[in-house]
């Protein structure tokens, strides 16, 4: 089969591409080894956070309004709502990387966010029992929370209604590039295309060995309040947060509401397991190793909240040496998107839409350089640095 540019792999990453390549009239395939918004990589799940003022980097601001702008259009024509912006909350120490880093963000890229003192935190959300002296935070008024999986099956269908083709459930086996063409072979068929652009997630590593990407397990958690009839954890109460601790550990979540429950999960942990085959990822779970550690930071955290969880789903992120993402052009013919580093799926839209640029050589509408696959890796700052985010 010929087409102008092949997408492999359809989570979160994928099917923006795929969209974004469709919107312009290419003609592109979608290829992914399961179902459309299946649960066995990163972009499963009903929420993820989304931040403007984003920590990780300043750059990612742009792309994070790109996926903003892009989804409030495709709600537009669906009806359905793919983001809710209820705002949300960084906290610790002036000094802690969620504070100072949404700072930096907020100032270089031009956004609003709001000083919040230990004082007015403690009054704003007295469900933060566990604020030490000097405890501050940084309020993201454009932030909220962003839609997994209804966002994923959005973009594929949006892409399919444009004309773009789409295989689930067929795996790739090789992709290679020719003088004029790149093949991307299947165990059914083989397609012929000018471009490939390659956002396999978890499984990059398998099809780019040389690529330093490392799956990482990260279970996700969901509690309810001690007390039932409480309002306290409701979403407009209890907007998303990342909140890091004085020992270097943190907790991220958002409050409850219908068709979802409280969600919070830590950072730093002992949960957190690296060294494992994406195919190999250990889904069930694990009571002490799992749940211990999280349900005692939440119980003091959080006194409001019932520390046993309610729901554990295993989920898996594919971190990068320097917590950036490798998304852009990689060789001749391919482009290549993937570690997400745990903060990737409130950028898919907007990434979706940088990818689709560079793939067909269109002036991109943000710098990238500090996403390049190519680039010159350094770590920044330590493992705990690197992760305190969401798995997405």
């Amino acid at each position: 089969m010929q087409a102008d540019v092949v997408v492999v792999g359809l989570g979160a990453f994928g099917s923006a591409t795929l969209w974004r390549l469709a919107a312009r009239g290419v003609k592109v395939v979608g290829i992914e080894r399961q179902g459309i918004g299946h649960p066995l990589g990163s972009s499963h799940g009903t929420t993820r956070l989304f931040r403007v003022a984003c920590m990780e980097h300043p750059g990612l601001t742009a792309i994070a309004q790109k996926s903003l702008e892009l989804w409030t259009e495709l709600e537009e024509r669906t009806g359905e709502t793919y983001v809710r912006q209820t705002g949300s909350l960084n906290v610790g120490a002036p000094g802690s990387r969620p504070v100072s880093g949404a700072l930096r963000a907020a100032t270089e890229a031009g956004a609003s966010t709001v000083d919040l003192s230990h004082h007015e935190l403690q009054a704003r959300y007295p469900q933060y029992g566990g604020l030490v002296a000097g405890d501050v935070a940084v309020w993201d008024p454009g932030a909220g929370i962003c839609f997994a999986e209804p966002t994923v099956r959005a973009h594929v269908a949006e892409a399919r209604r444009l004309g773009a083709e789409v295989y689930p459930h067929t795996m790739v086996t090789e992709i290679e590039p020719r003088a004029g063409e790149v093949i991307v072979r299947t165990p059914t068929a083989e397609f012929h295309a000018d471009q490939v652009v390659v956002c396999a997630g978890a499984w990059l590593g398998s099809l780019y060995p040389e690529l330093p990407l490392t799956p990482r397990r990260t279970p996700m958690f969901w509690f309810a309040p001690r007390d039932p009839d409480s309002e306290a954890f409701r979403l407009a109460n209890f907007p998303s947060f990342i909140w890091e601790f004085a020992d270097g550990r943190g907790l991220w979540g958002h409050g409850s509401d219908d068709g979802f429950g409280v969600k919070v999960g830590l950072d730093g942990g002992s949960s957190h397991v690296t060294g494992f085959a994406a195919d190999d990822l250990d889904r069930s779970i694990r009571p002490i190793e799992d749940i211990a550690e999280l349900a005692a930071a939440v119980g003091h955290a959080f006194p409001g909240l019932d520390p046993a969880p309610v729901q554990v789903i295993p989920c898996m992120v594919t971190d990068s040496p320097d917590g950036q993402f490798l998304a852009g052009r990689y060789a001749d013919r391919v482009v290549v998107a993937g570690g997400d580093s745990g903060h990737g799926f409130k950028h898919c839209a907007g990434l979706g839409e940088l990818l689709a640029q560079q793939t067909l050589e269109e002036t991109p509408y943000t710098a990238a350089s500090f996403i390049d696959p190519r680039r010159t890796f350094g770590v920044i700052g330590s493992p705990h640095d690197r992760r305190l985010a969401e798995p997405e």
